[in-house]
């Protein structure tokens, strides 16, 4: 094998570690997305399709750059963001893309995305993405929309409500309401589970979901 494709199958390795590495290794985030979500309704009250955009922080995406800067002009031209795109849809198939959709407690399954589009913007890689439901899915009832990584290994962050939308005119008759749960408050009433949680459950823990940013849409 040459050099040139050794460093390549390095670097694919190196960028799936580092958006899928193991909660009992570590338990706080070190990749930082700013999030947004958008659910859409087709017209006969079903969902149609979820949208995600991801703006990396500045420290990972120059670690990105610095391994997939084929020409060495210090930015990410299309086809090497297409190249990292397609290595991030690969590696988070194992975690739903970090999408949960719940209804009436019933858990969702969605298609792998057709393709991650990506840019790359004043040194922060950019990634967007959408999800169609396996199977027609009415909107009836109590819908959770949920955009958390499960090993806490990534943290998405909405920074404002605004952020996770809802559109279509399928949820014209639903309300929505985004909650934010305090994970101070979380970790104090908890601490002993979460202690179990973390050193038995090499696969992610409950806690992620529980204090993860969701919407909550009533139809």
């Amino acid at each position: 094998m040459s050099l040139p494709n050794k460093r390549r199958r390095a670097t694919i390795a190196n960028l799936v570690a580092l958006l899928g590495m193991p909660t009992v290794t570590f338990a706080h985030p070190h990749i930082f997305v700013d999030a947004k979500f958008e659910a859409i309704a087709a017209p006969d009250g079903s969902l149609q399709e979820l949208r995600d955009t991801w703006q990396f922080d500045e420290v990972f995406s120059s670690s990105v750059l610095l391994d997939f800067d084929k020409n060495r002009n210090n930015v990410l031209d299309p086809a090497e963001v297409a190249a990292v795109a397609k290595t991030v849809r690969e590696s988070l198939a194992q975690y739903n893309y970090y999408t949960n959709v719940t209804i009436n407690g019933k858990a969702l399954a969605f298609a792998k995305p057709d393709v991650l589009h990506g840019t790359y913007e004043n040194g922060s890689l950019i990634l967007s993405f959408a999800q169609k439901p396996m199977a027609k899915t009415p909107l009836k009832g109590l819908i959770v929309f949920g955009v958390y990584d499960p090993t806490l290994y990534t943290a998405l962050d909405f920074a404002s409500d605004a952020d996770l939308k809802i559109s279509g005119e399928g949820f014209n008759r639903c309300s929505r309401k985004v909650v934010r749960p305090d994970s101070k408050e979380i970790l104090a009433e908890n601490k002993a589970m979460l202690t179990t949680m973390f050193f038995n459950d090499p696969k992610g823990t409950d806690y992620s979901q529980v204090v993860a940013t969701r919407l909550e849409v009533r139809c």
